[in-house]
């Protein structure tokens, strides 16, 4: 058997997570995804195929600052943005979609962001 790459086994964690995690309306999904300079966040409610709020970094908050890039402090203020947005929409309890990746670095910061910006999952 051949050894996985690291996109190989992202992608293998991602199918195994997806078979427990769907957002309702009750509790959407918090759904992650971080490309090699943006960082993408949404909260999905799947029943109904919906985004009900969404942050990334192409934004115009984010667009002007030449220093915006894929990493903690980024995802920090992602988490705190979209939080906000989902509180604005009513939401408060979310289910999270780590997409694949491990649940550390970046990941964990945005995780604890959204937490601290109100989102309990």
């Amino acid at each position: 058997m051949a050894t996985l790459n690291r996109k190989q086994k992202t992608a293998v964690r991602h199918k195994r997570l997806r078979k427990t995690v769907a957002g309702t309306p009750g509790r959407p999904r918090l759904s992650i995804h971080f490309s090699s300079k943006n960082i993408y966040v949404q909260v999905i409610d799947d029943q109904e195929g919906k985004t009900i709020a969404s942050a990334n970094t192409t934004e115009g908050d984010f667009k002007g600052d030449k220093k915006t890039r894929a990493n903690k402090d980024t995802a920090i203020k992602v988490g705190h943005l979209v939080a906000e947005r989902s509180k604005a929409a009513n939401i408060t309890k979310v289910v999270f979609d780590r997409g694949g990746l491990q649940y550390h670095g970046k990941v964990k910061a945005l995780a604890d962001a959204a937490r601290e910006g109100g989102l309990e999952f």
